[in-house]
């Protein structure tokens, strides 16, 4: 089965095959002008607290600590419920989460996108 969300970075050109395209960070991109970066939704509330952020600092030791964290704020009920608003704006169209983060193996959209896809198949939108 084809996930339904995928990740990119938001320095990234877009493509066709993006779909429904969300920005998923709470601050914006270092050196993207408003009018270089397209997205079709901002969804903030779905990036991590800016506590676990800010003691995360993109530093790999931390990672086992803000996957697991980051991953209990994401069962949170608001969380759930914003998840599925993003599919429904989808209309059943791939999800690509757009964020900045330069680690491709440390970030939260990789957590996020996982926490989506098993959303999808809870939900049978997969």
């Amino acid at each position: 089965m084809k996930s339904p969300v995928q990740i990119k970075r938001v320095y990234e050109a877009p493509e066709d095959t993006d779909g429904l395209r969300v920005f998923i960070d709470r601050l914006w991109p270092r050196g993207v002008s408003k009018d270089a970066f397209h997205y079709d939704l901002w969804c903030k509330d779905l990036a991590p607290s800016p506590a676990l952020r800010t003691w995360f600092g993109h530093k790999p030791e931390h990672w086992d600590g803000f996957r697991r964290d980051y991953a209990a704020e994401l069962r949170d009920e608001q969380a759930q419920a914003r998840m599925g608003e993003v599919f429904e704006a989808a209309k059943g169209r791939r999800i690509t989460l757009v964020f900045g983060a330069k680690d491709p193996e440390h970030n939260h959209a990789l957590i996020l996108a996982e926490a989506m896809n098993d959303y999808a198949r809870r939900h049978r939108l997969a």
